[in-house]
């Protein structure tokens, strides 16, 4: 049996500024009917910032969880950005740094189950402050973690975001010669 579905028909239920909700009938597997509600998400660059031994960070409150986040410097893409060029931008805005060096750690989906969003992964190195400048209604703390706390704070539960925890994993992986 294939693990395939075919899109019969798709209607859009919601076109947002962020995101776009459809909900399109398939044919699975199997032949039969179902439904799925797909989240399409323009994408979006998480940043693993080394400065000596620390990793930059901010604080934020995320609305729909209601809470006070500790994460990654990140944002969404525009219409059409290339995210080499957006982790370089997101950066800038959020911690006030540049890096003279950057790595690609690949790109992570956030949840398969319902959405399409793609984030994509860097490390940057040789970083060089030269002033923040947060977006319109983004308001953020900075701070930085020695990277042996941050290893305690993921295993402990201080540090709950997934892209943050996957990709400081590949960091580590990138600049840790085992």
């Amino acid at each position: 049996m294939k693990l395939e579905e075919k899109t019969l028909s798709s209607k859009i239920v919601y076109d947002g500024k962020i995101m776009t909700v459809r909900c399109d009938e398939v044919e699975v597997a199997d032949g039969h009917k179902s439904f799925r509600e797909v989240v399409e998400h323009s994408g979006g660059v998480t940043i693993v910032a080394i400065k000596n031994d620390s990793i930059l960070f901010v604080k934020q409150f995320r609305y729909p969880i209601k809470e006070v986040m500790l994460e990654l410097p990140a944002g969404k893409l525009e219409k059409d950005e290339n995210p080499d060029e957006a982790c370089e931008r997101e950066l800038e805005e959020e911690t006030g740094y540049r890096a003279k060096h950057w790595t690609s750690l690949g790109h992570i989906y956030t949840s398969i189950g319902f959405c399409n969003e793609k984030l994509y992964l860097y490390l940057a190195q040789d970083l060089e402050f030269v002033g923040q400048h947060p977006d319109e209604g983004e308001i953020l703390e900075n701070y930085e973690y020695k990277i042996s706390e941050v290893e305690k704070m993921i295993a402990d539960g201080r540090i709950s975001d997934a892209k943050t925890i996957c990709a400081i994993h590949r960091a580590l992986q990138e600049v840790r010669t085992f």
